[in-house]
C-alpha cells in the first residue's frame, strides 16, 4: 500500500486530535490530605488556584495571604479556608500539581521510546527545559507556576513537619518522578550505583540552575546558547559512559 503526502498529513492530524482528546481528559491527582475541598471541583476553587499562582509570583510567598487573595478574586477570606487549611498547604498543592503535570509530560513523551539512552535523553529534556504554556489546563499558567517552584519550592519541605508530611504522602508525586528517572538511569547503565542520587540531582539541580540564571548569573554557565538541559545531558551521559581501564 502506498501513501502520498496528503495521506500522511491526514493520519498525523488524526493522531494529534486523539492526543489532544487524551490530554484534555487528564486530571492531575493530588493527595487529598493536602486540601480540605478539592479546588478542581468548583469554579471558585479553580479561581483560587489560578490567582494564587499569579499573586505568589507577584509578591512572593512570604507576603502572600489568603486575605490578599480574597481581595483579588473578590471573595471572602473564609471561603478560601474551606479549600486549604493554610498557605503552606496551598503551596504544597501547587508544587504537587506541578510535579504531577511534569510526570504526565514525562510519561507521554517517553512511553513509545524503546532505546534506553534515547528514553533518558528525552526525559532529561522534559524535566530540565524552560517551561511553556499548556493550553489543556486553562486556569493554570504553567510558566508562572514553574517560576514559583524554582523560587519557592524549598519552602514546602524545609519545615519541622517534613517527616510527618512525608509519611502522609505529601511529596509522593515528586518522589515518584525521581524514581521514574532513576529507573531510566539504571536501564542505561545497570552498574552505576547512584541512580537515585543522580535522578534527584537532575530534578533539584535544574531548578537551581534556573534560579542562578535569574538571580546569580555569574554562578552558572547556563546562558544562551547553553541551557540547563545541555548541562544535565552532558553531565548524565558522561557520568554513565562505560569506563575503560588502560
Amino acid at each position: 500500500m502506498q501513501y502520498d503526502s496528503n495521506t500522511i498529513i491526514f493520519v498525523s492530524v488524526i493522531k494529534l486530535n486523539k492526543m489532544d482528546q487524551l490530554l484534555q481528559s487528564v486530571k492531575i491527582a493530588i493527595n487529598n490530605k493536602i486540601y480540605l475541598k478539592d479546588p478542581e471541583s468548583s469554579e471558585l476553587g479553580k479561581k483560587i488556584i489560578e490567582h494564587s499562582i499569579l499573586l505568589i509570583h507577584d509578591i512572593g510567598f512570604e507576603k502572600f495571604t489568603f486575605k490578599k487573595l480574597g481581595e483579588l478574586i473578590k471573595s471572602n477570606e473564609s471561603s478560601i479556608y474551606r479549600y486549604f487549611e493554610n498557605k503552606h498547604k496551598l503551596l504544597l498543592y501547587l508544587a504537587s500539581w506541578y510535579w504531577g503535570w511534569l510526570e504526565y509530560q514525562l510519561v507521554f513523551s517517553t512511553n513509545s521510546i524503546g532505546d534506553p539512552s534515547e528514553k533518558l535523553k528525552k526525559a532529561i529534556e522534559v524535566l530540565a527545559k524552560t517551561i511553556e504554556q499548556d493550553s489543556h489546563f486553562s486556569h493554570i499558567n504553567e510558566v508562572v507556576l514553574s517560576k514559583i517552584v524554582i523560587n519557592e519550592y524549598s519552602k514546602s519541605y524545609l519545615t519541622k513537619e517534613v517527616d510527618e508530611e512525608n509519611k502522609d504522602g505529601y511529596f509522593i508525586i515528586y518522589k515518584r518522578l525521581i524514581l521514574r528517572l532513576s529507573s531510566m538511569i539504571q536501564n542505561v547503565n545497570p552498574d552505576y550505583g547512584y541512580s537515585s542520587s543522580l535522578a534527584s540531582t537532575i530534578l533539584e539541580g535544574s531548578l537551581h540552575q534556573f534560579f542562578l540564571k535569574d538571580h546569580f548569573p555569574t554562578l552558572t554557565d547556563c546562558h544562551d546558547p547553553k541551557s540547563p538541559t545541555n548541562y544535565f545531558l552532558e553531565l548524565v551521559f558522561k557520568t554513565l559512559a562505560p569506563t575503560t581501564n588502560g
